[in-house]
């Protein structure tokens, strides 16, 4: 296995203050590393220092012989007027049928090509860039947050191409679903270091929640022994015949202390509260034939959604079909061309997108902010709180609002808005700037507010936490689904598959197909259904077994006899779940 990359004792710092120490790690052949980490924890810079563009303060970076970096930048521009050909052709020299090759592997046709790169959208702008790192004909990719605004096509294109990639790459992304179909072994990076661990994130997550759980344990024990010695020590230590013996104590107890394991803040223990809001039984939004759109461009048209309190609403879509559009009309940012909507009366409503970022006043600091935005029945206590889950500490709370970076200040946002007691949340592209674990603490408090939530994510680990309903905006019409997130993600995927297969075979053989695949779509329907009366079940199971380990001497008859008939409901579920699989 030919190694590409080393990586001994790489260290990084700004102004003083340290991003990362001592990252030391190795990239061979056919690896796929996703890279995660907390925000600020340097995985950009450590990209920007493989590739040149920074330096490192120490530590030594080998590149073997053979290999061949590329690189997928977040924030590259693209020249005005210059062809996406154009475009391409300066990245890579390759022929005309190459270039066109490789972009129709992203659905860039030869129309598309000759358009002005600087007129494509977020999601094909993307593709775009792909095309362009890939000319160089890469045997380490290294793409830093590619699924940033793509749409959902786009994003599980991007991810099948990954997928069947014959190279290394290594993925700093957020997104944990795209991760854990992408990567086989993971790198976390932090201040103090990095861990290189040889299997996905979601084998990682768990591993780390152990390691976590028996440092805390192993403390907690430590703890318990000191508490020990120091009775001992405050009852003899001015003893005469024992003042030798509790300094030997007093000994004994700091060299426990240099065994306690240290434990970093973890976002997976981030607990969020929202404040909950007025309960309410009727419609918090409907429209009446409602049109959207700029000036004398309609977007959609005779729109008629309405949906009530308690829901959390998916704006789902395609890039360019109008989601932005339809969510700046909601919050009054594009009047109504026709028709009309209405929220209910009396409602606070929360929002946050790129306008709501730059719209924050850059002389305020970040702590004065928050409190000023901060619901009055909240204490000092809470606001500090949830300043530190969106990682704004000690000075980081004195600092203006104008030397934040742009995900800083889309952290702060969000910060304000969960203080601010609203009724109704809309959300635009909420995760961006967020490490996966927030975004998730995030979705899970979202999911238990009992106010309503409308938001537009790519991020299919928030989205399939949060969404209850689904509004799909698609050629000219918004329009609510009646299924669920995971139908919606599954239902893509097939028609992926379809545009990349043509299907030559009989009509009977078609219509045949098609009937099994509707089954195998109820059948998954009904596993997931299953999965989750099982995931009920086996909580309340554990439960029990947890109450019984402490109530040892107890007998409760009623106690036992639930157990063993959730038992015996979990075994039949499982009985039922492996027909369906088989």
């Amino acid at each position: 296995m030919g190694i590409l990359l080393q990586v001994d004792k790489l260290a990084k710092s700004y102004g003083g203050q340290k991003i990362f120490s001592d990252l030391s790690f190795t990239v061979y052949d056919h690896q796929k590393i996703g890279v995660i980490g907390r925000n600020g924890a340097g995985k950009s810079t450590l990209f920007k220092i493989l590739i040149n563009e920074e330096n490192a303060d120490s530590g030594r970076i080998t590149v073997g012989k053979s290999t061949i970096v590329g690189y997928l930048r977040q924030n590259e521009k693209f020249v005005e007027a210059e062809s996406a050909f154009d475009y391409l052709r300066r990245h890579g020299e390759k022929e005309d049928w190459q270039i066109r090759k490789l972009a129709s592997k992203f659905q860039i046709d030869l129309d598309k090509l000759n358009m002005p790169a600087s007129s494509f959208s977020g999601g094909w702008g993307m593709r775009l860039k792909l095309c362009a790192a890939l000319l160089v004909e890469p045997n380490l990719f290294l793409l830093d947050e590619p699924t940033n605004y793509l749409d959902l096509n786009t994003l599980l294109l991007l991810e099948k191409y990954l997928k069947s990639y014959n190279a290394s790459l290594m993925i700093i992304s957020h997104d944990r679903e795209f991760l854990k179909k992408t990567c086989n072994e993971t790198l976390e990076v932090s201040k103090n270091g990095c861990y290189h661990y040889a299997g996905g994130i979601e084998s990682y997550l768990e591993f780390k929640e152990q390691k976590l759980s028996t440092a805390i344990k192993a403390n907690n024990n430590l703890d318990k022994q000191q508490e020990n010695l120091q009775e001992y020590v405050d009852r003899y230590r001015y003893k005469a015949a024992k003042a030798k013996q509790a300094q030997s104590v007093i000994r004994r107890i700091k060299k426990l202390e240099g065994k306690r394991i240290g434990i970093e803040h973890s976002a997976g223990i981030v607990r969020f509260g929202i404040t909950p809001c007025a309960k309410r039984y009727n419609f918090v939004l409907k429209t009446s034939h409602l049109s959207i759109g700029y000036g004398e461009k309609v977007v959609a048209d005779d729109i008629d959604v309405a949906c009530r309190f308690g829901e959390k609403v998916a704006i789902l879509g395609l890039n360019g079909q109008g989601k932005s559009t339809f969510i700046k009309t909601l919050v009054g940012e594009l009047p109504a061309l026709t028709g009309s909507f209405r929220f209910a009366s009396n409602i606070k409503i929360a929002h946050h997108d790129q306008v709501s970022i730059e719209s924050l006043d850059d002389n305020d600091q970040v702590g004065t902010y928050l409190r000023s935005i901060a619901s009055s029945s909240l204490k000092t206590e809470a606001v500090l709180r949830m300043a530190g889950n969106f990682l704004f500490r000690d000075d980081e709370l004195k600092k203006p609002i104008g030397v934040l970076s742009g995900g800083e200040r889309s952290r702060l946002l969000l910060a304000g808005l969960l203080l601010s007691a609203p009724d109704v949340f809309i959300l635009d592209e909420p995760t961006c700037h967020l490490d996966f674990e927030t975004a998730e603490a995030l979705a899970l408090a979202l999911k238990k507010f009992n106010g309503t939530v409308f938001f537009a994510s790519h991020d299919r680990t928030f989205s399939s936490i949060v969404a209850t309903a689904l509004i799909e905006v698609k050629n000219g019409s918004v329009k609510r689904r009646s299924d669920d997130y995971q139908e919606y993600v599954d239902e893509l995927e097939h028609q992926l598959g379809l545009e990349d297969i043509k299907d030559t075979r009989p009509e009977v053989e078609k219509e045949f197909n098609r009937e099994q695949y509707l089954l195998q779509k109820e059948n998954q329907k009904k596993m997931r259904s299953l999965e989750r009366d099982l995931e009920k079940l086996r909580m309340k199971e554990r439960l029990l077994n947890e109450y019984f380990l402490a109530n040892t001497s107890s007998y409760d008859y009623d106690k036992i006899k639930e157990l063993a008939e959730i038992q015996k409901e979990i075994a039949a579920k499982e009985d039922e779940w492996l027909l369906l699989v088989v």
